[in-house]
């Protein structure tokens, strides 16, 4: 994604498995309100305001503890992180 190009919002989709109505995005550290779409997809608006100029942002599924259904079990817990690049 080109810095110069980005729009002032865009919704950031996540796709995988065991999404439960209680997980959420993390970007950059921050929790986004979130849709939870279905047990494999969910999104969440991601402003200009978030991304200060080109590098990488860290994106993670936080489900929390006690919720059956988090990565097959049900102590919750973070997905492994993926990695937003803008340049």
């Amino acid at each position: 994604m080109a810095f110069s190009q980005l729009p002032s919002s865009f919704s950031l989709t996540l796709t995988g498995s065991h999404f439960v109505s209680s997980s959420v995005i993390v970007f950059n550290g921050a929790t986004l309100p979130t849709t939870v779409v279905s047990s494999s997809q969910m999104t969440a608006t991601i402003t200009s305001s978030m991304i200060s100029g080109p590098g990488s942002y860290n994106v993670q599924v936080q489900t929390p503890d006690g919720t059956s259904g988090d990565l097959g079990c049900s102590s919750g817990g973070h997905s492994s992180t993926l990695t937003l690049t803008v340049t």
